[in-house]
């Protein structure tokens, strides 16, 4: 089944053809989208299970304005009028990100979180302008392109500033060049994921980065967090692309990306890749594109169990070629088929892997001629492109399907990590054991799944989506969850995260991970971009 809001190139129904869609707080997507629960999802509340109904946003009380008037006078100077909000929507609409406890606060009418103001500034000289006034007053700077962030990547740290500004980049929207010969782009970072890829494919050419976001996010958020779209076997992920960057900080202007590769120091692009407005906001990149593709095959194969899937997905990373897309469903995620949001409950049982590819006719055909054959051999059953067509189509739906599981009394949330192809197993049972007994011990045992969707010659990520009753206080059932998979993550040495960043969720996690030296070092970079710490203070670092 097709989404109706995507476009069909000849004939053929194309996914990533989406308008933008302006988020309404608390709820996920287009409005206009109405997700009805299969009966097997919504059995996962228990059968006396009462609904759990959003409050109206428009019902939600917002403290006054910290930010003092002069303070306020000078953006509005700076900006004009129209470009300074205290409107409770304009509030609301940047009050957190899209994790389920943020999604959660809201829903039950907590916004204690919202910006007290909310700027749209047109120009990185704009931005710069901010960053000053915002300095001088001591008000701390959170920025905010589609606001999809899962980790708490929006909320920053009150203690000690004097309000709270949401930078809102949304005019800074433009495809500034094209560089046919090096197959290069500069993108603002205002211009969400979707109207980059309509400008682009104007043009001949594809960005080829499709995150589960991808309704939502945009450019700036692409690199502030370290994206990893779902064709990153084929395309690679978001810093992968990432040729030049521009970043605007209370210091002044860092531009980094004279050459593709260089021996003049340290690499100072990936300082600011991942580094999630700490110490300052991205205006612009600049990526590499590729030619859009004429010919494109998804299909659907069947492995036994796990175990021989993933085995077979490191076969293909580590010996080649690789497909565009590739992605392995445990047993439990394929049984309830969330490959196939439309199809939910359909049972075959074993494992499913998606594999796609695109690019010119003569590439897909060698490509999936070989794949083929690497499959085959290593114990997979082709299914035939149902499967892979269903996953294609449908794969910006899944999102939908958290409001009316949490309304009708689901708790539902995910969580990623990445580790190398020795541990992939440890780690998958530890995690699920974390989170299973997490759960199951406050008396609401969960259904936990897992699949692999971005994979390298060394390792893979894992991506887990657990569902189970909400108790009474939902947000503190999921920190203890959350708690225990991430002791789990950190005891078995993987990364705290893949694609879906640090924030204030993975915070503690990360310095952990990195090293108290490592963490100073990074320090040391935030007070000299950022002396007065008013970059999205808390988050990072």
């Amino acid at each position: 089944m097709c989404n109706d809001r995507s476009r069909e190139a000849g004939g053929v129904v194309d996914e990533t053809v989406l308008p933008a869609v302006t988020m309404q707080r608390p709820r996920w997507g287009d409005p206009a989208t109405v997700t009805e629960l299969p009966d097997v999802a919504r059995a996962l509340a228990g059968p006396d299970a009462p609904s759990h109904p959003a409050v109206d946003p428009a019902d939600i009380s917002l403290p006054e304005s910290a930010v003092p008037p002069e303070a306020r006078d000078a953006l509005v100077d700076a900006l004009g009028d129209a470009q300074v909000s205290d409107r409770h929507t304009d509030r609301i609409a940047h009050t957190r990100g899209y994790s389920t406890p943020d999604i959660l606060a809201l829903r039950a009418g907590n916004a204690t979180d919202a910006p007290d103001l909310v700027v749209t500034p047109g120009s990185h000289d704009d931005i710069l302008r901010v960053l000053e006034i915002c300095t001088e007053h001591r008000v701390a700077v959170v920025p905010f392109t589609g606001g999809t962030s899962v980790v708490g990547g929006l909320t920053p740290d009150r203690a000690g500033f004097a309000g709270v500004v949401s930078v809102d980049t949304r005019r800074l929207d433009k495809l500034l060049t094209v560089d046919e010969i090096s197959r290069t782009a500069t993108l603002q970072a205002g211009l969400r994921g979707v109207r980059a890829e309509e400008l682009l494919r104007a043009k001949g050419y594809t960005l080829g980065h499709f995150p589960q976001s991808y309704e939502g996010a945009g450019i700036g958020g692409y690199a502030a967090t370290r994206s990893a779209g779902q064709s990153s076997a084929g395309y690679g992920r978001f810093d992968d692309m990432v040729e030049g960057i521009v970043l605007a900080t209370p210091r002044g202007t860092v531009e980094l990306g004279t050459a593709p590769k260089s021996a003049a120091g340290p690499d100072l692009r990936q300082l600011v890749l991942g580094s999630e407005g700490a110490f300052g906001i991205i205006t612009a990149v600049t990526v590499r594109i590729h030619p859009a593709p004429t010919d494109r095959v998804f299909e659907g194969w069947r492995f036994d169990d796990f175990a021989a899937g993933a085995a077979a997905l490191r076969t293909l990373a580590q010996d080649g070629p690789m497909p565009t897309v590739l992605r392995l469903s445990d047993e439990t995620e394929t049984a309830i088929n969330l490959a196939d949001p439309s199809e939910i409950g359909a049972d075959a049982g074993g494992c499913m892997v998606i594999v796609g590819f695109e690019g010119g006719a003569d590439d897909v055909e060698r490509r999936r001629t070989t794949v083929i054959a690497t499959l085959t051999r290593l114990g997979g059953t082709q299914q035939g492109t149902a499967p892979g067509e269903a996953w294609r189509t449908g794969r910006f739906r899944a999102p939908y399907l958290r409001d009316p599981l949490l309304d009708a009394g689901v708790l539902v949330e995910t969580l990623e990590t990445v580790t190398y192809w020795s541990a992939l197993a440890d780690l998958k049972a530890a995690v699920t054991t974390a989170l299973t007994d997490a759960l199951t011990g406050q008396g609401t045992p969960p259904l936990v799944m897992c699949h692999i969707s971005h994979v390298y010659a060394a390792g893979a990520s894992l991506y887990f989506t657990v569902a189970c009753p909400q108790t009474a206080d939902p947000i503190r059932q999921w920190a203890a969850a959350k708690s225990a998979a991430n002791t789990a993550i950190r005891t078995q040495g993987a990364s705290i995260t893949h694609h879906h960043a640090v924030g204030r969720d993975h915070r503690d996690a990360y310095h952990e991970e990195i090293g108290p030296l490592a963490l100073e070092a990074l320090r040391a970079v935030k007070r000299t971009l950022d002396p007065a710490g008013i970059c999205n203070p808390g988050v990072l670092v």
